[in-house]
């Protein structure tokens, strides 16, 4: 694995917590780095890079450290936009924040005037973590990095284990371990002698009925900063190109080889197994586009060699079953000698492509109707008699009704797991008791209600830009190429891209019921037309399927609960119930809940394998 790390030590008195470095007389500036430390009067730095370039300039007391800025946004003098930088940022840092491109983190620091700032880009690609203590500010490129520089900060929050369970992933800005915080998308961290403060430099800014250009002109435009995007992600190496067969995997595929004018080199990954593969689309684009195809169809035995690795490669737990095909396809690609590969994440997030979009729009008409209708006929009628639940048409009324009561963003949980099987059956007492179930929906609904926007589309869109993205599909993704040892890319996420969808008038995402209308519309005479009609599926794993059939496999996860049972989280015999009665009859559903289970034992026994809870 290629490890990623950086911390720094701000001290209450001034003083470095160690001696200088040798480093601290390096050259004014330094590229391509895989080791850097320097240390001054209030700075100690560290860094071991091996997956980023980072470019680290100085100037007097002020000191400047970038991981991963886009080599296209730095001007051919760049020692004066570096200049720029340091200058702006102790007097306006959300004003130059604002201006940086691409995916990055970043470090400024000013010994004299006690000046910090960490921020991170407009989508946390990489989102920094850092602890505020009794004397110092710890910060690093990981909560990993965080608690290595202190042992009070390892102490795991039973909150967050609640949150993992219920998301599969621990949203931001929360991490598992306690006072460990990680900075959400566009946020940036100020510290000087007076205070330390958060701050946002960048909101998603939605029209909510676009402008008046016309849908043809837009779609021009549209392709123009499509081929500029994948264009600004290109460096010296060998390049390739994820390819689920989608509609964003393969579009980001052809444009690479629309701009290179060569075959694009394309990676997919398949399943044996009936309704998960999707290698047939993979290849309808890869054809279309000539591309250099590459495939690797994963078995059972492949799970229960990488499951372990993939689990302890991440800072805290997380359960996203897409990460396992997303390692195996970066590893294809980094054997096959590309350098970077580049991902259509984020599509979904500007262009209105997730089919709950199209199920929230249909519950939401509900909640136009005048409520002494919905209250005083609509409501009585069918949920206030238990034979309405018999009646196959009622049910189904009954349904609608009890979902679109619920409020957004709450209504996007209805079918969460946890409170359909029930909290008390799941969680041992003692620790239900210790944790605010409650805190899971004021996270969601305060993140929702910051969007600007009063249109539903929107407001799920500006949801899922942190929920979907940030917390969970960016690390999906960075993570497993981090571990395969390849650069990873997202064209889709290109500033001036994002700004242009956001533009568009919401009719143009959802159109009817009709999921990424413009997007769709732009691209008709680029991809192939199965590819525009089929439905997502992205990287689904089939997990619980062949948990029922493959020995080695059921031995891993079941082991694996096994050694969770101890740990005084979940009830032991919830266990056995899901073990041997919920899997047996219905494998794929609850062999998720199997999937975030044993994930999170063996993150345990990577990076706490003593932990038990007590109250």
């Amino acid at each position: 694995m290629n490890s990623l790390r950086g911390h720094f030590l701000l001290t209450s008195d001034g003083h470095s917590t160690a001696p200088a470095s040798p480093a601290s007389a390096a050259p004014a500036r330094c590229e391509t780095l895989t080791r850097l430390a320097f240390a001054d009067e209030r700075l100690k730095l560290e860094v071991d890079l091996s997956t980023l370039k980072a470019t680290w300039f100085r100037s007097g007391t002020r000191s400047l450290l970038f991981w991963g800025v886009r080599h296209q946004t730095v001007a051919s003098d760049r020692t004066f936009e570096l200049q720029q930088l340091l200058d702006g940022l102790p007097r306006q840092p959300e004003e130059t924040l604002r201006a940086l491109k691409g995916a990055w983190v970043l470090l400024f620091a000013d010994s004299a005037s006690g000046q910090f700032v960490i921020a991170t880009d407009r989508a946390a690609t990489r989102a920094p973590c850092y602890a505020t203590l009794a004397d110092r500010l710890v910060f690093g490129l990981s909560a990993q990095d965080v608690v290595e520089q202190d042992p009070s900060l390892r102490a795991i929050r039973p909150q967050a284990l609640y949150d993992y369970l219920y998301f599969h992933v621990i949203p931001a800005p929360a991490t598992v371990f306690a006072g460990v915080r990680r900075l959400l998308p566009a946020e940036y961290l100020y510290v000087d002698r007076h205070e330390i403060r958060q701050g946002h430099y960048w909101q998603p800014d939605y029209h909510e009925f676009g402008d008046d250009t016309g849908r043809q002109p837009s779609a021009a435009h549209f392709l123009q900063l499509l081929q500029a995007s994948v264009g600004a992600e290109l460096q010296e190496g060998k390049v390739g190109a994820f390819l689920s067969g989608g509609t964003d995997s393969s579009t980001i595929a052809g444009m690479l080889g629309k701009i290179t004018g060569v075959p694009a080199n394309t990676y997919s990954i398949g399943f044996d197994a009936a309704g998960f593969d999707e290698m047939a689309y993979a290849r309808i684009a890869a054809r279309h586009f000539g591309t250099a195809h590459h495939e690797y169809y994963i078995t059972p035995d492949d799970l229960v060699t990488s499951i372990p690795e993939v689990a302890a490669a991440y800072d805290q737990p997380f359960g996203n079953s897409s990460a396992l095909p997303a390692f195996y396809c970066a590893r294809l690609a980094q054997s096959d000698g590309v350098t970077k590969l580049l991902g259509g994440d984020g599509g979904d997030e500007l262009f209105g492509g997730n089919t709950r979009y199209a199920k929230q729009k249909i519950f939401d008409v509900y909640r136009g109707v005048p409520q002494w209708v919905t209250r005083e006929i609509v409501e009585p009628s069918l949920l206030r008699y238990a034979f309405t639940q018999r009646i196959p048409f009622v049910k189904k009324a009954r349904s609608y009704v009890e979902q679109a009561r619920v409020p957004m963003p709450a209504r996007l949980e209805t079918y969460n797991l946890l409170t359909r099987i029930g909290l008390e059956r799941i969680f041992e007492p003692d620790f239900l008791a210790v944790v605010d179930i409650d805190d899971v929906s004021r996270q969601q609904a305060d993140y929702y209600e910051r969007c600007t926007s009063s249109s539903l589309v929107n407001r799920m869109l500006h949801f899922d830009w942190k929920f979907t993205l940030a917390d969970n599909d960016l690390p999906k993704v960075v993570g497993s190429c981090d571990l395969a040892g390849v650069a990873v890319g997202f064209p889709m996420l290109n500033e001036a891209l994002v700004e242009f969808a956001n533009r568009l008038p919401v009719a143009w995402k959802l159109k009817g019921l009709r999921l990424r209308f413009f997007f769709k519309e732009a691209l008709r005479d680029f991809l192939p037309s199965e590819i525009i009609a089929k439905k997502k599926h992205g990287f689904g794993l089939p997990f619980g399927l062949w948990l029922a059939s493959h020995e080695r496999l059921k031995r891993l996860a079941f082991g694996s609960l096994e050694s969770l049972r101890t740990r005084g989280i979940v009830r032991q015999d919830f266990f056995d119930d899901v073990l041997h009665s919920r899997l047996k009859d219905h494998a794929t559903y609850y062999g998720e809940l199997v999937w975030t289970l044993m994930m999170l034992e063996l993150w345990f026994q990577a990076h706490a394998p003593a932990y038990r809870f007590a109250r």
